[in-house]
Formats: C-alpha cells, sequence, structure tokens
C-alpha cells in the first residue's frame, strides 16, 4: 500500500485490515466461532433453539430492521421538505411584510392627493411634486397639471401590481402550508412505522435467551463473513491498482475531499446508531455519509435513496476511498468506502459506528460525490 493510502487510513482500519475477511456490521470482526465435529445431543425445551430456528430469527431481524431503514429514509425525506417548506414560508412571511408597507405607503400618498383634489378642486403643486417619480424633472419642466396626472395613474398602477403581488405572496403561502402539513403527516406516519418495526425485532430479540443470543450473533457473523468472502472471489478488487507499480489499491487514491471525509467518518467510529440522526453524538446511515461529506466542505443529499439518484454512479471495480457504498434495490442503506474492500458506516439500532466489509450486503451500486 503507498504512503497516502496508509496516511488515509486510521490505525483502527490497520487492525482491522490483519484478519483476512471482513465481518459483519457491528460485530468487530470476530472470526467465526467453529463448527464441533460431532452433532451435540438434543438439547432440552430451555436450551438454545436449534440452528435452523435462529436462521430464520436472523432473516425475520434482517427484514424488520431493512423495513425500518427504508421508514428513515422516508422519514428524513419528509423532514428535509419540511424544513425547506418552511423556510419558504417564512420568506414569503417577508416578502408579505414588505409588500403591505410599500402599499401602506403608496395608500398614504393616494390619500393625500384626493384630499388635496378634494379641498383645492385639482392637484396643487406640492400634491404633484410628491406624486412624482422624478421631483428633478418635475421642477424643471413644463406642463405641470400632465405631469401630475401621469404620476397619479403611475401612483394608481403600482398600488394595483402591488396588491397583486400580495394575493400572489399569500396563494404561494397557503401552498405551502399544505405541502408543509403534507410533509409532517409523511414524518409522523414514516415515525410510525420506523418505531414499529424497531419495536417487533425488540421484542423479538427479548425472548431469546443468553446463549440463543450469543449463537445468533454468530450466525450474523458467519452470514456476513460468508457474504464478503463470495464477494471478494469474484474478483471485483483485482483490478482495481496501480498501474505503474501494480499495488493494489481497489480504485486509486483518494482525493483530498475523500480524505477528509474519511477521517470525519473514523472519529465517529463507536456512537450509537439513532435513526433520523446526523451527529454529532450518533448517526443513521445516510446521516453519517452526507456529515462526513458535509465536514469535507463538498454538501450530499441527506438520504441514501437521493445519493444514490443525484450524485454520479461509478463501477464498483473503480470505487476509491470517499466515495458510497449504496446497498439493496431500495437504496435504503449507505456506507462510506474507506480502502482494501472496507466500508465504514451506521448499522442499525443498537449498533455502533463500525467498520465493515463492502460485501456484505446485497450491493446496489457506487456513487462519487466529488466526481
Amino acid at each position: 500500500m503507498g504512503s497516502g493510502k496508509r496516511g488515509m487510513l486510521t490505525a483502527a482500519l490497520t487492525v482491522v485490515c490483519a484478519v483476512t475477511v471482513l465481518a459483519a456490521p457491528g460485530t468487530a470482526f470476530a472470526a467465526p466461532v467453529p463448527t464441533p465435529a460431532s452433532p451435540a445431543p438434543p438439547a432440552p425445551a430451555s436450551t438454545p433453539a436449534p440452528n435452523k430456528g435462529l436462521e430464520e430469527i436472523r432473516e425475520k431481524l434482517d427484514r424488520l430492521y431493512h423495513d425500518a431503514e427504508v421508514a428513515t429514509d422516508a422519514y428524513n425525506a419528509a423532514e428535509e421538505k419540511t424544513k425547506e417548506q418552511s423556510a419558504e414560508i417564512v420568506a414569503l412571511a417577508k416578502r408579505i411584510d414588505q409588500g403591505q408597507q410599500r402599499l401602506d405607503g403608496l395608500k398614504e400618498r393616494a390619500g393625500a392627493a384626493a384630499r388635496d383634489q378634494y379641498r383645492t378642486g385639482g392637484l396643487s403643486d406640492t400634491t404633484r411634486f410628491l406624486l412624482s417619480d422624478d421631483p428633478g424633472r418635475f421642477l424643471d419642466g413644463a406642463g405641470r397639471v400632465l405631469q401630475g396626472q401621469r404620476a397619479a395613474t403611475r401612483l394608481m398602477s403600482e398600488m394595483a401590481r402591488t396588491q397583486k403581488e400580495l394575493r400572489q405572496y399569500a396563494d404561494d403561502a397557503s401552498a405551502r402550508w399544505k405541502k408543509l402539513e403534507t410533509h409532517r403527516k409523511a414524518k409522523a406516519a414514516a415515525k410510525k412505522k420506523i418505531e414499529e418495526q424497531i419495536d417487533a425485532a425488540e421484542k423479538l430479540q427479548s425472548r431469546l435467551e443468553k446463549k440463543e443470543k450469543e449463537r445468533l450473533a454468530q450466525l450474523e457473523r458467519e452470514a456476513a463473513d460468508k457474504a464478503q468472502t463470495a464477494w471478494l472471489n469474484t474478483g471485483v478488487l483485482k483490478n482495481a491498482g496501480d498501474r505503474d507499480t501494480g499495488e493494489k489499491t481497489t480504485g486509486g487514491k483518494a482525493t483530498t475531499l475523500g480524505e477528509k471525509a474519511v477521517k470525519y467518518a473514523t472519529a465517529q467510529l463507536g456512537k450509537p446508531y439513532v435513526w433520523g440522526a446526523e451527529g454529532p453524538d450518533s448517526f443513521d446511515c445516510s446521516g453519517l455519509t452526507s456529515q462526513a461529506w458535509a465536514a469535507a466542505g463538498h454538501a450530499v443529499p441527506r438520504t441514501s435513496q437521493e445519493q444514490w439518484r443525484q450524485l454520479r454512479h461509478v463501477d464498483v471495480k473503480d470505487m476509491r476511498p470517499g466515495d458510497l457504498v449504496v446497498y439493496f434495490d431500495d437504496a435504503s442503506h449507505v456506507a462510506l468506502y474507506i480502502g482494501d474492500g472496507a466500508i465504514i458506516h451506521a448499522p442499525r439500532p443498537g449498533r455502533t459506528v463500525t467498520i465493515a466489509g463492502a460485501g456484505t450486503m446485497p450491493i446496489l451500486g457506487v456513487v462519487r460525490p466529488d466526481a
């Protein structure tokens, strides 16, 4: 590995890369426990459930947490829209206030002109001067009566235009309030879905005894190891190297921004996953990746689905540290690639920000924020 690469990866990654196969999210790369050579005798009802039953539980937990993550992405999207709509409503309120003040001033000018006309039977020089948009020209020019009439006409037109703008601002504000309410409802529905899925997963796990939980964790590690090994065996990283030295660099060196993003993500290792969180004390998956790139000075979309939709796609074999690896067909999970087939990500509730193998979950694709 080149000196630039070594400078980028932290001590945590160096330790992790000492093992052959990268482990499952949140398991700190523990190796699979060897299976006994001979099968154990039938267990009584109070002992851990058979592996088949635990495997079914593992798969069910994966589905529950996946559904929770899909709902989390929907929640985050609604939250972003809510912020946008709120900001737009505030901006419109300011414009309405400014427009109303302007209209009040115009009405005062028009009222003064009307009162003057009532008293004198026409417009005085003083009133025409006040109505005029160009007092200097009024004083220097001739035909002051005509100028006064034109000034009054302009005043009426400006009042009508300002009133029309105010009505449009009010209509826009009303429409944005409706959108805001829609996004708030979407946020509430997503929150309910998240809580239901997490609650179901926690109840499922709470019914397991200590030994069953330990065996379940082992099954998770074994499944992750198997997936990572299968991914590496495809040779996806074999052609990703330095053409001058032949050194394996998995897609080349990180850019300066990519290095900053990796440095930020590495500093978050061990912090808990919390859905909807984007730091500094906890993160969800896209909260971590979006904040890592924000810390690098390059803003990216908040949600994993928008990161997948908006950022430039690159081939998996060409990925480099700092790129984002997006998972599952629905782009519901995202991680930050750090090189050597590894990622940093916030896995799921009950886990912490950790380093894992990039192939431990089904990869949808890779996107590059600083393309």
